[in-house]
């Protein structure tokens, strides 16, 4: 079994079909709570989970540490937590994952501004090539209709940039600390700013338990148990064990998961969605990490 969860392709497996449910299940349980009701419980309930490894892990981190540990949870696990369900109010599931696919190119993009990180060039095509394949997708999905307004598909991008930061930071200031630690530390930080956010929602003083909740909320549960906390655990364990950008790459698969639960659900599929999930599979393939060590690029 140890063997399975440290082969870098079971990873991105087990993280690709986790992920890639949970943009169905934030837009069921967008059915009895809002967006940032979704975020905060998601952080919340995660903190609350992992806190007994959280909070000892805390205390044993130096201030640099905890500082990188902080920014790391704001770009990787608390920000997009809203974003998502704010983006999917208007924007459909399947959408969603779609432009979820822009990670690596910001992971590529970050990983040289902020680090100096230089990519192969089979890496920048794969990109390249994933990119348009997602970009096909959009163009000839929804994304004209009312419930697919472009501001809104923006904050999935936002989103995007945001994991992009988060990928980056983790393998450069953080690749030490271990998945676990590092994944408790996060949430448990982050659940105290999410705690306040959810008492301003009216959440606390205001929830009544109704018939037609239960399910939702059994959605709800599962995105913050599977989705959210052991989810983004083995997506840290992936990053430090190989790369940003290998790990990012999980976003190339995304798509073709939460198209097929969106087809489940009734929405769109075209020939298109076929065109561009094979472009995002040799996207994945060339995007593969080949060399351990990548070359940074000279400071002056």
């Amino acid at each position: 079994m140890g063997k399975l969860i440290n082969n870098r392709w079971i990873l991105l497996l087990i993280i690709t079909l986790t992920w890639g449910s949970s943009f169905i299940l934030i837009k069921k349980s967008l059915v009895a709570f809002t967006p940032y009701e979704i975020g905060s419980l998601r952080v919340i309930g995660s903190g609350l989970i992992l806190s007994v490894i959280g909070i000892p892990a805390i205390f044993k981190m130096t201030k640099s540490t905890l500082i990188w540990v902080s920014i790391v949870g704001f770009f990787g696990n608390f920000l997009p937590m809203f974003l998502f369900p704010i983006a999917q109010t208007r924007v459909s599931s399947s959408l969603a994952g779609i432009l979820d696919s822009l990670v690596p190119a910001f992971v590529m993009i970050f990983g040289y501004i902020l680090f100096g990180i230089k990519s192969q060039w089979s890496q920048v095509l794969g990109a390249i090539i994933g990119f348009l394949g997602a970009a096909s997708l959009i163009y000839f999905s929804d994304a004209d209709t009312e419930t697919s307004q472009f501001a809104y598909a923006m904050l999935i991008v936002l989103a995007g940039a945001s994991y992009g930061i988060n990928a980056v930071v983790i393998k450069e200031r953080t690749a030490k600390v271990n998945a676990v630690q590092l994944t408790a530390a996060i949430y448990t930080i982050w659940a105290i700013p999410s705690l306040v956010i959810l008492y301003f929602t009216g959440f606390v003083q205001n929830f009544e338990m109704k018939p037609e909740y239960l399910e939702p909320i059994g959605y709800l549960t599962f995105l913050t148990v599977f989705g959210t906390a052991i989810a983004m655990l083995l997506y840290y364990k992936l990053i430090q064990n190989t790369s940003a950008v290998f790990a990012s790459s999980v976003s190339y698969l995304l798509p073709i998961v939460a198209v097929i639960w969106g087809i489940i659900d009734g929405e769109k599929f075209t020939f298109w969605y076929i065109l561009g999930g094979v472009m995002i599979l040799i996207g994945i393939y060339l995007i593969r990490e080949k060399k351990k060590n990548p070359k940074l690029a000279p400071r002056t």
